[in-house]
């Protein structure tokens, strides 16, 4: 059976970065990876927290961490942040010290900077926040993902491909539900492929989301 293998991993080097920069030594590396995890989910719960919309999209396509000795730059990618920073000029600054007070630095300065990203809806994380939405507010699932492929088509992306999986429209069985629009060549390394993996709780139960997009081709 075909073996499927995350595709941000398998184009390292190629056409994707990494997330995270930074060296450590072997016996501190674990700790730098949970430090890492704790970062983004700090800031995560921040934005969530202190979003003034409703809509459930908090539109964070990814989170970078670079590290040096005394120094831990963050760049927040945004949809959206406008929501989060209007209003207070001091959201960013407030963030930074709720992130140090969760991990106590004493000697290392963090630095938080948000960049804007043009396309939103270009991107899986922002599309499956969205999906997400959708479906607490018992939205039937195919209208969800037409809704979310329209979005991705004005981002002007080359294809997407979603899948939905667990107790989907709140039946008994659990199954399996994709539709792909375009072309989505995930053997290709030179094609740019971006992916997340989404949980999503409803009443039901948890439902996974998965988005494809591929972006270009280098």
């Amino acid at each position: 059976m075909g073996q499927k293998i995350n595709p941000l991993g398998f184009r390292l080097g190629t056409t994707q970065g990494h997330h995270s920069l930074w060296f450590a030594q072997p016996k501190n590396y674990s700790k730098g990876l949970q430090e890492d995890q704790k970062i983004r989910d700090c800031i995560k719960n921040y934005v969530q927290k202190n979003m003034r919309i409703s809509s459930g999209v908090e539109g964070i396509a990814r989170i970078e961490i670079q590290k040096r000795i005394d120094l831990i730059q963050v760049i927040i990618y945004m949809g959206f942040p406008k929501l989060l920073v209007e209003g207070k000029p001091r959201r960013i600054e407030e963030l930074q010290m709720n992130v140090q007070k969760e991990l106590n630095y004493v000697n290392r300065k963090l630095n938080i900077a948000i960049t804007r990203i043009t396309k939103p809806y270009g991107h899986p994380n922002i599309l499956a926040e969205f999906i997400a939405g959708q479906l607490r507010n018992r939205v039937s699932f195919r209208k969800a993902i037409k809704k979310a492929i329209e979005l991705t088509e004005q981002a002007d992306t080359k294809g997407i491909q979603v899948q939905i999986a667990g107790r989907i429209d709140g039946k008994e069985i659990a199954r399996v539900e994709w539709i792909r629009e375009g072309r989505v060549p995930l053997q290709t390394i030179r094609a740019k492929i971006d992916y997340c993996s989404y949980r999503v709780r409803t009443i039901y139960g948890v439902l996974g989301i998965k988005i494809w997009i591929f972006v270009d081709e280098e």
